[in-house]
């Protein structure tokens, strides 16, 4: 079928977030000026990360890679979103759409290994303080973001073959701003149910080993807070994991609304706004959410900044 679809090459229109042949200038520049504070929060997270000798630790490691994943996931979406807002049901090609949904969903699901991979981090740091650097190798951390990346572009090479395989109208009408898995099962005219069962199972592993490796890493966390006996000691702990946990929280549970829900109960309109908070607003704030918790961070900012001053006065 895959073949069939791209020698009769279909094409599918765009109509954006809001279903209106009118151009949304406001939103244009709202949109726009979010996505341009999602690369600056989050370029100079990786640039900070990756130059100050202070935050060379595995945390950091992950973070770093973290806000990488955050500014390419924007990427795959966010123009495309603002095109269509200047103007309305663009034209996306066979190839195109599934490109940007292979990396759309690639992107997502490293994003989902790695706050796993931050919580086993946080969980050894919590529990484990004396063998933290013995657990938290450089090997072991560099293993962790390698199989983050790989796992996730083979999960994401499954689904894009599954849903490419179906057949699908010459021109159809996506009432969505990007190529997403739901939406284009949505639009097929072959039966779906078998690839629906497939992705259904395997994104539900996908989704759900990480989220399980996050919540055993915070219930090893929640038990050995409780141990602690010094009210100092508890906020310490709980300081080191409050902003990955808004993270996990804000990014797991917009994820989990729009891809575990029967299909009968699908509404395009709701899929566009959940779409809106998981792949640009929740990666907007990730870098910030971190900043302004971390003293280390905010430190090494302005210790970036006021040596940029001092060249720049040189």
């Amino acid at each position: 079928m895959a073949l069939a679809n791209l020698s009769s090459t279909p094409k599918f229109l765009l109509l954006g977030l809001i279903d209106s042949p009118d151009t949304h200038p406001l939103l244009f520049l709202l949109f726009l000026s979010i996505y341009l504070l999602n690369a600056l929060g989050n370029l100079s997270m990786v640039v900070v990360v990756r130059s100050d000798r202070t935050l060379q630790s595995p945390m950091y490691y992950f973070l770093g890679h973290l806000s990488l994943v955050d500014v390419c996931f924007t990427t795959v979406t966010v123009p495309r979103l603002l095109a269509s807002l200047l103007h309305p049901g663009q034209a996306v090609s066979f190839p195109g759409c599934f490109a940007q949904l292979y990396f759309f969903v690639a992107l997502g699901i490293t994003e989902s290994y790695l706050l796993a991979a931050m919580s086993h981090d946080r969980a050894v740091a919590v529990c484990r303080p004396l063998h933290y650097a013995a657990v938290m190798t450089p090997w072991r951390c560099t293993m962790l973001v390698a199989a983050s990346w790989a796992l996730s572009h083979l999960h994401s090479l499954l689904h894009t073959l599954l849903i490419s395989a179906l057949s699908y109208p010459r021109s159809s009408l996506v009432r969505h701003f990007f190529c997403d898995m739901p939406v284009m099962l949505s639009l097929a005219t072959s039966d779906t149910s078998a690839p629906e069962a497939a992705i259904f199972s395997e994104g539900l592993a996908v989704v759900l080993t990480p989220l399980l490796l996050v919540s055993l890493s915070y219930g090893r966390i929640f038990l050995a807070v409780l141990r602690m006996k010094s009210a100092g000691s508890r906020r310490r702990a709980f300081s080191t994991c409050g902003a990955h946990l808004v993270v996990v929280s804000l990014f797991f549970g917009s994820v989990l609304s729009v891809y575990f829900r029967p299909s009968s109960a699908y509404s395009a309109r709701y899929s566009r706004l959940a779409s809106v908070v998981y792949a640009v607003v929740t990666l907007t704030l990730n870098p910030f959410i971190y900043s302004l918790r971390n003293k280390e961070v905010k430190g090494a900012l302005k210790r970036g900044l006021r040596w940029k001053a001092a060249s720049q006065e040189v």
